[in-house]
């Protein structure tokens, strides 16, 4: 039987390894380990408790004001003991957080094989998104198992002349996650503080080039919607970090019709991103999940490791810029005909079985 160590840090991370996790617990081939290094506590706790993932060891790093050095230094110390221990037969990662590259360097260092899911996402800008964008190339050239979720991470990681052998195209999981959180019987709080007769506009933003001024722009034009579209309302889950609690609620709390409230667990904000009308986001995961709700979503962000959406029709990248993120959601708001062209594209990152082609793929590689 191989051992299977699942490494991961962050809310993200868990959600896209827990239909991951799920199907290889169905494989009597497989020994599963799962390793959390909680860079991000509270979040990650939710999602762990929701999916209901077993945690065989918790690396529990994160601290106050932590750095992107401190995090890196203490997954490899911590990390190092267990895989000493344990003995993996291979590591599974995800995407591109600081965790997934140290966890990767770990794994490196100790010569098991290094399995990433959602291999080959590039912006081709080393610093936006940082550190994702450094943290997955990195993580891509000491890999041996690539599971592309688009045949453009494929085409991508062939430009860097990986082996054509090790990349699957898989879809993404955070698709699959989907089947196990949408449900037609909902309710949430929140969404009584909503006039029934109003509808709302879905925020969320935690990247770390929109803090400061960028984050001050994308909340001005939160404000400038609800002054003039007295039917506009805004749901606003509010990023832990100081530096968006902060602004936000200096800059849009005491505002009747936006509600700024704590982060959701994965059942819920799925269930609320369904019933929203517009989302604003500049989160990997919801450009992924987001056609899969039959919603328009505008991408705050300059540019995006995600480009299908785009070509596709369903994200609209808008940047940070007031004036363009203001035009793009006013259209949307006048103009049905435009609304219902973007909302109905189909999802072009998945068909919700990309976990069962990733255990597929682990398991010809251990036949070979």
């Amino acid at each position: 039987m191989k051992k299977i160590m699942f490494v991961f840090g962050t809310r993200p991370e868990a959600i896209k390894m827990a239909p991951v996790i799920n199907e290889i617990k169905k494989n009597k081939r497989f020994n599963l380990v799962n390793v959390i290094t909680a860079q991000h506590r509270e979040m990650l706790d939710q999602v762990i408790d929701y999916f209901d993932i077993p945690v065989h060891y918790d690396l529990n790093i994160m601290t106050k004001n932590q750095t992107l050095s401190l995090i890196t230094a203490l997954v490899i110390e911590r990390l190092e003991e267990v895989i000493v221990y344990e003995k993996p037969d291979m590591i599974v990662v995800h995407g591109d957080t600081t965790t997934t590259m140290a966890a990767s360097l770990v794994g490196f260092y100790n010569h098991i094989p290094i399995a990433h899911v959602e291999a080959g996402l590039r912006t081709n800008d080393l610093y936006s998104p940082f550190p994702e964008e450094f943290n997955r190339t990195l993580v891509d050239k000491i890999s041996t198992l690539h599971f592309a979720p688009t045949s453009r991470s494929k085409e991508n990681l062939l430009e860097e002349k990986i082996d054509s052998q090790k990349i699957s195209i898989t879809g993404n999981t955070s698709i699959d996650a989907l089947d196990l959180t949408i449900t037609e019987d909902y309710h949430h709080p929140v969404l009584d503080q909503v006039n029934p007769q109003n509808q709302f506009i879905l925020l969320t933003t935690h990247r770390r080039e929109n803090f400061g001024d960028t984050l001050t722009s994308i909340f001005q034009v939160v404000l400038d919607i609800v002054n003039k579209y007295q039917t506009i309302e805004f749901i606003f889950p509010v990023h832990p970090n100081p530096r968006v609690s902060e602004l936000a609620y200096q800059m849009l709390g005491n505002q009747e019709r936006i509600h700024l409230i704590d982060p959701l667990n994965v059942f819920d904000f799925h269930n609320i991103a369904k019933r929203s009308f517009i989302i604003m986001s500049d989160s990997g995961g919801v450009q992924e999940e987001g056609p899969s709700f039959d919603k328009p979503i505008l991408v705050l962000r300059d540019v995006t490791e995600r480009p299908e959406g785009v070509e596709a029709g369903a994200l609209k990248l808008v940047g940070s810029d007031k004036q363009k993120i203001m035009t793009e959601l006013e259209r949307l708001i006048n103009d049905q005909d435009y609304y219902q062209k973007i909302s109905s594209v189909k999802n072009p990152y998945g068909d919700g079985k990309a976990s069962q082609r990733i255990i597929e793929t682990i398991e010809a590689y251990f036949d070979q």
